[in-house]
């Protein structure tokens, strides 16, 4: 099975439940139909008014059998989401006033489902932006433990099974933070790490890359804060095999590992990758897809206490479809 046939087999034998907060957007209710059809979720909620998403059903001749639909502003769970919400950022200088009227947007509503285990998984995006999507994800659902880092990771398939595993790899950070400190790339480490194994399947050994290979650059800036990223990792005691800074082809060309970090745990083995900055990962995840012909799936957020992923305003139905599938296999065992 490819990577899209090997995530919705595993979606369907987990049997989770996904909120699609952007109920009245076309191509979601589409999704939403094909995702409990092909049973990828045991339950797909739709948020918005009830009447606006059976007007859009209706337009584009859907059935909603079968789907649950909520809407934020007059459900009962309203009241108790808003409170639970106050009493979340109070300090920061929430009023009950305010929380009420951000619980009754469907972005935050669908976040405190997922929160308080009502739903497993959120997927939005097609209307709202990522900067949206990310807000109601860190002030409701919040980061995983030991982590302050949202941030995101792609699956590419080389279709080569050199690389990586059966050609799979992960590319992270390729879409959130700009510039990561040295904390938050210890933090996208990590994330990529747990996105390996519950994407990929495989064991993570992560390299985490530069322009330098153990002090070839030098003392600049960026060299230093991967550095220090390294150095971090074994100060958290890292649950994977990792190693930095590391040039590209010294993380994935075992004779030039050896060269140029000769011992390093990662020798021919490497399948995350960690670039230095959004730059770097955003341009090489996209000469990889183009030049070498690989399948770029994501982004794919990681990092939350909770999986919530975020859609390009451009995706098609099945890139929903898909992207679900993802999101529900990363609630893994997490799921109520």
């Amino acid at each position: 099975m490819n990577f899209v046939e090997t995530m919705c087999s595993r979606a369907v034998e987990l049997s989770n439940r996904l909120v699609l907060p952007e109920g009245t957007e076309p191509r979601t209710v589409e999704a939403a139909r094909r995702i409990l059809d092909r049973k990828l979720a045991r339950e797909v909620t739709l948020l918005g008014n009830e009447a606006a998403i059976a007007s859009v059903a209706s337009g584009l001749g859907i059935s909603l059998e079968g789907l649950t639909l909520a809407d934020p502003e007059t459900s009962p769970l309203l009241e108790e989401f808003a409170v639970v919400y106050f009493e979340k950022r109070k300090a920061k200088g929430m009023t009950l006033e305010q929380a009420r009227i951000d619980m009754s947007g469907s972005l935050r509503f669908g976040a405190m489902l997922v929160a308080r285990g009502l739903a497993d998984a959120m997927v939005a995006g097609a209307e709202n932006t990522t900067g949206d999507v990310l807000r109601a994800g860190l002030t409701v659902i919040g980061t995983a433990p030991g982590t302050k880092t949202a941030s995101s990771c792609f699956v590419m398939d080389m279709k080569d099974s050199r690389w990586g595993r059966d050609g799979l790899v992960i590319f992270s950070d390729c879409a959130v933070i700009p510039t990561p400190s040295a904390e938050q790339l210890a933090d996208i480490a990590i994330a990529a790490a747990g996105s390996c194994r519950a994407m990929i399947g495989a064991e993570p050994v992560v390299a985490l890359l530069s322009f330098s290979t153990k002090g070839s650059g030098g003392s600049d800036a960026n060299v230093l804060r991967v550095q220090e990223a390294v150095r971090l990792l074994g100060e958290r005691g890292a649950d994977f095999t990792f190693d930095g800074e590391l040039q590209a082809d010294a993380a994935l060309i075992a004779s030039v590992t050896e060269k140029k970090a000769p011992g390093s745990p990662v020798t021919g083995r490497v399948n995350t990758l960690v670039f230095p900055d959004l730059g770097a990962g955003n341009i090489g995840y996209k000469l990889v897809q183009r030049l070498a012909g690989a399948d770029a799936y994501g982004p794919f957020l990681q990092g939350f206490a909770r999986p919530v992923s975020d859609l390009s305003r451009g995706c098609s139905v099945e890139d929903i479809v898909i992207t679900a599938a993802v999101t529900l296999v990363q609630a893994g065992s997490s799921a109520g």
